[in-house]
């Protein structure tokens, strides 16, 4: 069987002149932006996803909009545009004003002329910040073009060549981005807020090609491309952030002649990674249709895209229903809500990996492979944090309870043990008597001054301050135990 290629998600590089697909979606799925067609024209158009039915509302210019520009919503309903102008990035937001667009110039950032690139980065968690990657021949800077205080500014700079962006935290902090160095892709996290602070994430194999394609908050699972299971081809596998589970490269994610593009992560399932459902895109000789695989089952579900589809666009609700904008000439904003077969999650008759988030049970473990798996890096690996007095590592998403269960209660005491239980009937000693009466008490004397009582002793110390979450980066592992299914 020829293993698909697997590509990155659809994006615009500058002077890409190729008519835009598809739309982005704010973080919450409550907005989304594209660049629509009216003709020859281009013009962008916000999608307001989160009331009863769907709506569109175009924001025009004076002047018709390139194909390379890039749009991204933002959290209010404002619409981020990036436009390139006599060899300038220059950013601006729109929003509608009765029946004209208004528009807020940012500022620009230069363009340098050793042929460096500079797009949008996916939507930050949060919404009110947006941010943007210029990819230079040997370096690879972060700039923060909305929402900050005075216009665009450089946040990270990191040696390489970077792609890719995905956010690992609800807070806007944690970078993840896949950055070559020395003919190698590693995947590698960008602290924000401390000066662009850089550690390694995923590193399978020394000599692999290692990306990370998306993250849930929630459950704290990754989709990963990586050739170390089959070198010069690219596989999709998954994991887990934080935990030892191991990188699995299912068999069910590998069609002849045809690509997948993960593009959703079902969110909601805080202690169960493995029933998270995962949509996909799949291009093929016969078009662009949809597949949902999730990681406990060995096979993947193929579904028709509905007509007028934004090919790639998608997010899931917490129940499992895919929500799938699109657009045609009858329907020109419209979301297709696809709820995909129930998992048929096989009994190997073995006990729960974790317990589940309401019932305290959880589907069975995935079923085990003939072959061993690469094991993801368990804290003090060869690949450890920064120093944890400077930066306090969090084994990733997810409540602060381990992801096996809680720990062991304590012990009840055992049957004639020697404390016995109080008895109800003995009378109880009077709490008044061994008060002092307030008539026989001291005085104190004309002039005297009464002393101040003491502070106590056992005052509470004061709560530690939060700790900032980081993620544990995936070691290094042989090739000889991978495993596919």
């Amino acid at each position: 069987m020829t293993a698909c290629a697997i590509e990155p998600s659809a994006g615009h590089e500058d002077g890409d002149d190729a008519a835009p697909a598809g739309c982005t979606l704010s973080a919450d799925g409550q907005y989304g932006a594209r660049l629509a067609s009216a003709g020859d024209a281009w013009y962008p158009e916000r999608w307001t996803l989160d009331g009863p039915e769907p709506y569109a509302v175009p924001l025009p210019r004076n002047q018709p909009e390139e194909p390379g520009t890039e749009v991204q919503p933002m959290g209010d309903g404002r619409v981020l545009i990036h436009r390139r102008v006599a060899g300038r990035h220059a950013f601006s937001l729109l929003y509608p004003t009765g029946p004209g667009t208004g528009e807020l110039p940012l500022g620009a950032v230069e363009c340098p002329d050793d042929g460096a690139r500079l797009r949008l980065l996916p939507p930050a968690p949060g919404g009110e910040k947006a941010y943007a990657l210029a990819v230079g021949p040997r370096s690879t800077s972060v700039w923060l073009v909305a929402g900050g205080a005075f216009g665009p500014e450089k946040v990270a700079e990191l040696p390489g060549r970077g792609s890719g962006g995905v956010w690992l935290d609800r807070a806007g902090r944690l970078l993840a981005l896949d950055r070559e160095t020395g003919g190698r892709t590693k995947a590698v996290v960008v602290d924000l807020e401390r000066g662009g602070e850089v550690s390694p994430l995923l590193q399978i194999a020394a000599d692999s090609d290692d990306r990370l394609l998306l993250a849930d908050h929630d459950s704290g699972l990754l989709i990963v491309r990586s050739d170390a299971p089959s070198p010069g081809q690219g596989r999709l596998g998954w994991g887990v952030l934080g935990s030892a589970l191991p990188v699995r490269f299912p068999e069910c994610l590998r069609l002849r002649d045809c690509s997948l593009t993960p593009f959703a992560i079902q969110p909601g399932q805080v202690l169960t990674p493995e029933s998270c459902a995962v949509a996909l895109r799949v291009d093929g000789p016969a078009g662009s249709w949809v597949g949902v695989w999730r990681p406990a089952e060995r096979r993947m579900h193929h579904l028709p895209a509905p007509p007028g589809w934004l090919t790639g666009t998608g997010l899931w609700t917490a129940d499992g229903v895919l929500r799938l904008p699109y657009a045609t000439a009858a329907v020109p904003c419209g979301v297709a809500r696809v709820r995909p077969p129930a998992p048929a999650l096989p009994d190997t008759g073995t006990a729960p990996s974790r317990p589940g988030p309401e019932t305290g049970t959880a589907p069975p473990s995935p079923p085990h492979d003939p072959e061993p798996a690469t094991p993801l890096p368990a804290p003090g690996s060869t690949h450890p944090l920064p120093d944890p007095t400077s930066a306090t590592p969090l084994p990733g998403p997810g409540p602060a309870t381990p992801r096996h269960g809680p720990g062991p209660a304590a012990p009840l005491p055992a049957r004639g043990s020697a404390t016995p239980l109080p008895d109800p009937w003995s009378p109880r000693p009077d709490p008044w008597s061994s008060r002092p009466d307030p008539a026989s008490a001291p005085r104190p004397g004309p002039g005297s001054a009464a002393p101040l009582p003491e502070a106590p002793d056992d005052r509470p110390a004061p709560p530690p301050a939060p700790a900032v979450a980081r993620p544990v980066p995936l070691q290094e592992a042989p090739l000889g135990r991978l495993v596919t299914n």
